[in-house]
């Protein structure tokens, strides 16, 4: 079972992916619990490799309303990711070619652990953005002939 939590619609419109990694997140209690209650925006996320290890920028959660001031996080602080060593080596050797980042794709649940989706992408130009809106509309209105001509 994965439930969505979260998905990154700008990842798609502002980049090409070329591979897709699933890592864990390291998280604290009371971002559990807010992540829980809806309350995270990943619009702007992205990972960043440092050292042996990856980092995910950027990912807003809401500080837990009930949680004292002691108990409570930071919405925008740096979170470590679960991968493979293998799998940080590919991602260093993917960002240090020029134009490529780890854009956040999505946020979803697995196993009652909370999983991140990672994109290896290479930024759209604005020309290569046009060409995907033109293509979305064709394919709408194609359906849009089949399901008439369907309707007969």
């Amino acid at each position: 079972m994965s439930a969505e939590i979260a998905t990154n619609r700008k990842a798609g419109r502002d980049f090409h992916i070329l591979e897709k990694y699933e890592a864990g997140i390291e998280l604290k209690g009371t971002e559990v619990k807010s992540i829980r209650a809806g309350k995270i925006n990943i619009s702007d996320a992205f990972a960043r490799v440092e050292g042996n290890q990856v980092f995910l920028y950027g990912c807003d959660i809401q500080p837990w309303q009930t949680a004292g001031e002691w108990f409570n996080h930071t919405a925008k602080r740096p979170r470590r990711l679960l991968l493979h060593k293998r799998e940080i080596l590919k991602l260093a050797s993917a960002t240090a070619i020029k134009g490529c980042s780890l854009p956040l794709l999505r946020m979803y649940w697995k196993n009652r652990r909370v999983k991140v989706e990672l994109g290896v992408g290479k930024g759209k130009t604005h020309s290569d953005q046009r060409e995907d809106l033109k293509k979305k509309v064709e394919l709408r209105e194609a359906q849009r002939e089949m399901a008439r001509f369907n309707k007969r």
